[in-house]
């Protein structure tokens, strides 16, 4: 092989080797947590009355008020879903591909749009799931903020969603506790304004 040749050989591997470098990595994620995601993306721009159908801790402001949810914004990664509580604007999940599964996240705001003191609190996948259900178990952010704030018993949150034709379904549990709340799918309603935090 002469200098010549030697040479455009190395620039060759250079170039190929920058452009492997510049080339965005893929997304990558598997069938489970695709079609879950896509299954709620599908509603994109749409709002859905629910209900609250199990508290083991009794009536609260979840049962006494309107519940909305709004899955508001959406592209290829995240999926951003306000859940209104009375005119209490002040919760968004934000569900986010991460390339190793899915997270959850609660976006807490206040009225100013400023970071509630607990916010952005939730859980990641940690196994397939399935098509329509997924499981969020606290992550490690979530378990110390919940110490820090001396609500030490939030530390075993599982947060769970089901999407289904008909329902889509928000729980959380942890022992001794269970929340729910089921949203009809079949009747759309008119989407409430943005989110404490968010513009339209």
């Amino acid at each position: 092989m002469n200098k010549f040749t030697a040479t455009l050989l190395m620039a060759a591997t250079v170039v190929a080797s920058s452009t492997a470098f510049a080339r965005p990595a893929p997304l990558v994620s598997i069938p489970t947590h695709d079609t879950f995601f896509d299954k709620i993306k599908a509603h994109c721009g749409k709002a859905y009355e629910g209900k609250v159908t199990v508290d083991n801790q009794g009536p609260s402001a979840f049962s006494e008020e309107r519940l909305v949810m709004h899955v508001r914004r959406c592209n290829e990664q995240e999926l951003q879903v306000p859940f209104h509580v009375g005119k209490d604007a002040s919760r968004t999940w934000i569900i986010t591909k991460t390339g190793s599964g899915l997270s959850l996240k609660h976006d807490h705001r206040h009225k100013d749009g400023t970071d509630d003191a607990s916010t952005m609190y939730g859980g990641h996948t940690v196994d397939a799931g399935y098509n329509t259900v997924q499981s969020f178990p606290a992550d490690q952010y979530s378990k110390e903020l919940f110490i820090a704030q001396g609500i030490p018993q939030s530390v075993g949150n599982t947060w769970q969603m089901f999407i289904y034709d008909e329902q889509f379904t928000y729980r959380l549990v942890r022992e001794g506790r269970e929340f729910r709340v089921d949203f009809d799918l079949t009747k759309p309603i008119k989407a409430p304004k943005a989110p404490w935090g968010y513009k339209d």
